[in-house]
């Protein structure tokens, strides 16, 4: 999967949506419990990184006590986004690009000017949800020789 470059002073506003927030430590294990179960190992091994950040690089989306969604950045390498995903039950809402959105305005914040999103998969989502571009050539990129099941 081809990686993306993404403007962060670029980006559209974050409207702001109540389900969307920074996760915290001490829900960590249900997290990652959660990404495990929806995705995969892989994932799992990266989300637990971004709660090992100051702050937690990970946002969620939550309704009603029920995780929904949730990003990441800073895990595989500094400057880049991912992993992402939305539940099954939960697509077609939106959240996938607040929370995208969330991500990558904090990822400004902290002082970033551009984002990578690694292997990302539904490269016509990020083009025009963010103004994303492919990188040419960054397959595989920084997954090269990585161990796998």
């Amino acid at each position: 999967m081809t990686d993306m470059l993404v403007r962060l002073y670029d980006l559209p506003p974050s409207t702001p949506n109540p389900l969307i927030r920074r996760g915290i430590t001490p829900e960590k294990h249900i997290v990652l419990e959660w990404v495990q179960a929806h995705f995969s190992d892989y994932w799992r091994s990266e989300c637990d990184v971004a709660f090992h950040r100051s702050p937690v690089s990970c946002f969620l989306a939550v309704e009603d006590g029920v995780l929904l969604g949730f990003g990441c950045y800073d895990t595989t390498r500094r400057g880049f986004f991912g992993p992402t995903g939305v539940a099954d039950f939960s697509r077609g809402r939106g959240l996938g690009k607040a929370i995208l959105l969330a991500c990558l305005h904090d990822m400004f914040a902290q002082g970033y000017g551009y984002a990578i999103i690694g292997g990302a998969g539904p490269l016509d989502f990020y083009a025009h949800a963010v103004g994303a571009v492919v990188i040419e050539d960054s397959t595989p990129g920084v997954y090269a020789g990585m161990l796998r099941k």
